[in-house]
Formats: C-alpha cells, structure tokens, sequence
C-alpha cells in the first residue's frame, strides 16, 4: 500500500518520503501466493462494488507500470475454479451465477461465474474433487507479489517528487510539530501515512484515546512455493480459504494458513506440510513436486477486518492506510490513490466504503463487549 501511495503522490507531482523499516516490500507483501480473488456475486454491497472496480482497473494499472519499467509483475486474469462437493452446494452456486451476470459488468466487459460439471483443462484440477460439479469465475486472476513489489519500486527509482528511504523506523509521530523521529534523524511533514502493515495498529493505536482494544491484529499465514512443470494461465483453485495458484516459471504456489495465535511469526510447520498433503490429493500432479520456499508471514487484519483508510480524527496529519488482510493486493492501488487525494486536501476519486473508513474501526476498537 505504502509504494502504490508513492506512485500516485509522484504522478500528482506531491514531494514524498517513502521510509521502510527493511527493504521495499519486505512483508506480507513478499509471500509467493498472489490471488486476486473477487468477493462472492451476491448481497452485493458498496465494498463488494468497491472491489470489483479495483480488480478490473488493476490490469492497466501494472500494464502501465510494466510498460514504464521493463519488468513484468506477473500478472494474468487466469480465472478461478472452485469444487462443489455436495448437491446443495451446487444450487447455491447456480444462484450466484445469476448474480453475477447482473454485477459482474465493466463498461463493455463481462465477468462470469459458470457451474460446470468438469474442470474445463485436464492435469489440473481432479475431476473427483467436484462431486457435485465445478464454479469456473473469470474474473479472478493473480499476480507474482515480489515481482509487483519490484515493479512499484522500479517505476519510483527516478521519480521527480518522491525519495525512498528503506532502513529507516520511525520512533515517534511529533503530532503538534508534525515532525517524525526517525533513526535518519528529524522530519517535518504535512501529512503522515502510516501504511505499515500489522505493525500500523499500534502506531495508530498510540495516537488514538479512549481504546478499549487494538486497532487490528497480525495474521500469520503460512504458504509454499513449488517447482512444478505447468501451464501458467491454469485457474486458481480455491476451496474453503486454500488455494492453489500456477505462476509463470513453471511455479506454483500453495496457501495459506490463517493463524490468529502463533509462538513463531515467521516459521513454518506441520501446518503447511497439511497444506501441501491438501494440494497434491486436488492436484495429484503436485504430489512429490520439489518445495522451492516455504514462506511465512503476517498480514495485517483490522478491528472489523476491512481495509482502515482515512484521515484520523483527532488528528488531521495522520492518515492510515492499512488493513486488507486476504484482499490487500486486489484493492491497494484504489485505496492508496484515495488516501493520497486525503493528503492532498482533495475528494477522493474513489468513494469509500463506510466499513473502511479509520473512523469506523476506532468506534469498534472503543465500544466493550
């Protein structure tokens, strides 16, 4: 979030520090699984809508990107395929395809959501994982998160308006001067964006009175990178929050797990190896592959586990950009270009979700339960 900032702070010509703690994209944003994954076609809702738009639009955002710098982000609308084990299942789906052929529309673009009785390519998906047939969505797609990260940071490296300062922690937000302690020294802003993923909650929290809870929480999810002969526009397949996601270079990548409590942030276990047990019995071409990395991480979930974005209000210099958990890499071109226009003292071009906002989450965070 905090390098899709930078990109639309340098094309609105607004002068920008970017300071990472680590290197750029060094996070939840350094995994190796990559699914952009639509919300579900019915209730539709202004988040879903919201969604939907950042997902469509985020192909000729990193097309330009790529065009800029060279580099290739990994990215294809390679669908999804979803297997329906029971006939109940099944029925629902049908029903979702009716509400996808009503929402599912860009402009002249369809999006469609078919319940099929096979997967439509062999060596993929085991036709047995669908007793009760199959949901083949084209609208998903994914994308390669290091590869991306690098192309953000590539298209700023000669930017007019924006530095990069990677090993630079910020200790402490002077709110009144508008100065940040930073182990670079002192710097004055006019506005501060905090996008720094799970550890943007306490940051936040700190400057926020009358909490009762935290902001948000890390996640820790577990995933694996594998070495596997395969087509790369193959679907990604999803059943109950695992996926399965073929990338180019003849890699395919598996997750994740969702842990809200951990000993070990950033190490994997028999958790993963189930995970990997799951993909070989849906893709029995997977099963004795070679596990190029096996990734752990934490994302960021917020208090009512939507995006927090917006200005806080105490304090009109400090705008939050974090949260997204699971949709972070679908929707944070729109939400950083939002609170970009927020530092800009604009409108933001992109209406956002009330469930967004930063003013929401501090409600829940204050209310006791």
């Amino acid at each position: 979030m905090g390098l899709w900032a930078a990109v639309h702070a340098e094309r609105l010509g607004i002068d920008a520090l970017l300071v990472d703690a680590n290197r750029l994209g060094h996070g939840a944003s350094g995994g190796v699984l990559g699914a952009l994954m639509p919300h579900m076609p019915y209730k539709w809702n202004a988040k879903k809508q919201f969604q939907f738009d950042a997902l469509v639009s985020l192909e000729a955002e990193i097309a330009a990107l790529e065009q800029q710098t060279g580099l290739s982000a990994g990215y294809r609308r390679s669908g999804r395929l979803i297997p329906l084990p029971k006939p109940h299942l099944r029925e629902i789906a049908l029903g979702h395809n009716r509400d996808a052929e009503e929402r599912w529309i860009a402009g002249e673009r369809r999006f469609h959501w078919h319940v099929i009785d096979k997967p439509p390519q062999e060596n993929w998906l085991d036709a047995a994982a669908g007793e009760s047939g199959f949901v083949h969505d084209t609208l998903a797609a994914r994308v390669a998160p290091r590869s991306l990260t690098a192309v953000l940071a590539a298209s700023l490296r000669n930017a007019r308006h924006v530095r990069l300062g990677e090993h630079v922690s910020v200790d402490h937000l002077d709110l009144e001067r508008k100065v940040a302690k930073t182990t670079a020294g002192d710097i004055a802003f006019g506005r501060c964006v905090i996008a720094a993923g799970y550890q943007s909650f306490p940051l936040l929290g700190r400057y926020t009175a009358g909490l009762v809870r935290s902001l948000g929480q890390p996640v820790k999810g577990q995933a694996a990178l594998l070495k596997v002969d395969i087509d790369p526009s193959m679907p990604t397949i999803f059943r109950d929050g695992f996926y399965i996601v073929a990338h180019e270079g003849g890699h395919v990548a598996v997750g994740s797990t969702s842990e809200n409590r951990f000993d070990e942030p950033f190490s994997t276990d028999g958790q993963l190896d189930a995970l990997l047990e799951t993909a070989a019995q849906l893709v029995p071409q997977l099963g004795g592959a070679p596990v190029l990395e096996r990734w752990a991480g934490l994302r960021p979930k917020a208090i009512d586990r939507d995006p927090m974005i917006g200005i806080h209000p105490d304090h009109d210099g400090l705008i939050a950009l974090t949260g997204g958990f699971k949709v972070s890499f679908g929707v944070a071109h729109r939400l950083a270009a939002a609170a970009v226009d927020l530092a800009a003292g604009r409108k933001p071009r992109f209406a956002l979700p009330d469930s967004f906002l930063l003013a929401n989450h501090i409600r829940v965070a204050s209310r006791l339960t």
